[in-house]
């Protein structure tokens, strides 16, 4: 659970604060900064935990954390009723922009019985049939979703689209709804282009890159066998990088391949699944210095009975891991945060610390922001209160319902 790397500010950032009334958040029993420096000596948890603690909010920032008694005077005043107080979950990996549904194929999978239907091709059906109102609808519901469930930063993809027409109209809608966009139309070969996918990697690097790099921050490929291999997944990045976009990978999630290193030789900032990793693999993670996150993803495995990733083996190899829920309607159709830390600490050897700073700082580092993810001055006030007296109730009691409030940028949400 390294610290968070050095990483640029996005223009939220720098934003000038609001001059807006302050409210004071107190009686917080168990505060997760993720600011070491904030936290007791005594503690070396880079969760950097504040007891009997309060936070002052100025507008859409946090401007003072520290303990109750020494609070300033404020406008305004809630009392956390002795609960825990968490920076805002950061969904670092999502696929939020679709239509239909998929409950035949997961019913199938669960029940030991063969399915045929087209996977992935199936949803790129319905989202293409889907008006776009139809899509930002269902956008907005599952952004709600997990906003009620303390997920305050989500990013998500296109990729059910594999048009020019429908990739570009998929990352309009997500645009409104995030700043944190990614082009995917390296998904998978569009069925058009089945008998033909040099030419869909060269439409995916051309007219539909140009038609989508102006809605989207970052450029995705699913480096796979059965999707994309190495030199089309390098393609891929590589043009998406010439038009300023930033790259991560979806990769090694179905077996061993050159997903990972791929990620790490491009600067990428995150190598998402990473379930089949070699010895080279993890040196690979661990020698970038958190540039390149290891973005774990157990919804997935969760939901197709995988292997699950091997998190305490990165973690102790020194890599910078990040949990995401993968909300997607195939293979993880959860947006509980709260959920994957769960199975990170039954299935996949973190500790609740190590989950819920993956959850939290870690899906920052994932998308290389340093105003999100924390509890400091300067932060933004994105909070998450728990009905529980400490983080570790995520992992303690798993299931139940622990979210009391929410606030984004300042705004109580929930």
């Amino acid at each position: 659970m390294n610290s968070t790397p050095d990483i640029p500010d996005t223009p939220d950032t720098a934003g000038a604060r609001s001059t807006a009334s302050t409210t004071l958040i107190d009686n917080i029993a168990h505060l997760v900064t993720n600011d070491p420096s904030l936290g007791s000596s005594r503690d070396p948890s880079p969760l950097g935990v504040v007891r009997d603690a309060a936070v002052v909010i100025e507008g859409d920032r946090v401007v003072w954390t520290g303990m109750s008694r020494k609070a300033p005077a404020t406008d305004n005043r809630v009392d956390a009723g002795g609960r825990a107080l968490l920076p805002g979950f950061v969904d670092s990996h999502t696929h939020l922009v679709f239509a239909g549904d998929r409950t035949e194929e997961f019913n199938a999978r669960m029940s030991g019985r063969p399915y045929t239907a087209g996977g992935i091709r199936t949803t790129v059906a319905a989202t293409r049939a889907a008006t776009e109102e139809e899509l930002e609808a269902n956008l907005v519901r599952h952004l709600r979703e997990a906003l009620r469930q303390g997920t305050t930063t989500v990013e998500t993809k296109s990729g059910y689209g594999l048009t020019v027409e429908d990739e570009a109209r998929s990352l309009r809608v997500a645009a409104r709804h995030t700043d944190e966009v990614t082009y995917l139309g390296a998904h998978v070969v569009a069925p058009e282009h089945a008998d033909d996918p040099a030419a869909y990697v060269e439409l995916v690097t051309g007219e539909m890159l140009d038609a989508c790099a102006p809605h989207a921050r970052w450029v995705d490929v699913f480096c796979e066998r059965g999707a994309f291999d190495g030199d089309q997944a390098r393609a891929v990045l590589t043009a998406g990088r010439e038009r300023g976009l930033l790259p991560r990978v979806h990769a090694n999630q179905l077996g061993h391949g050159p997903g990972v290193r791929l990620a790490v030789e491009l600067g990428a900032a995150s190598a998402d699944h990473c379930t089949h990793l070699s010895d080279a693999d993890v040196d690979a993670l661990a020698s970038s210095g958190g540039r390149t996150v290891a973005t774990l993803l157990p919804g997935a495995e969760f939901s197709t009975r995988a292997p699950w990733p091997d998190a305490r083996r990165l973690l102790d190899a020194g890599a910078t891991v990040a949990l995401s829920t993968d909300c997607n309607p195939g293979s993880s159709y959860t947006s509980s945060m709260g959920f994957c830390v769960a199975l990170a600490v039954r299935d996949m050897g973190m500790t609740p610390d190590e989950a819920v700073w993956a959850a939290t700082a870690g899906g920052a580092a994932a998308l290389r922001r340093a105003d999100v993810g924390r509890i400091a001055p300067g932060a933004r006030a994105d909070l998450l209160l728990l009905d529980a007296p400490s983080h570790v109730h995520l992992a303690y009691r798993p299931g139940v319902p622990l979210v009391a409030g929410v606030w984004r940028g300042g705004v109580r949400e929930v």
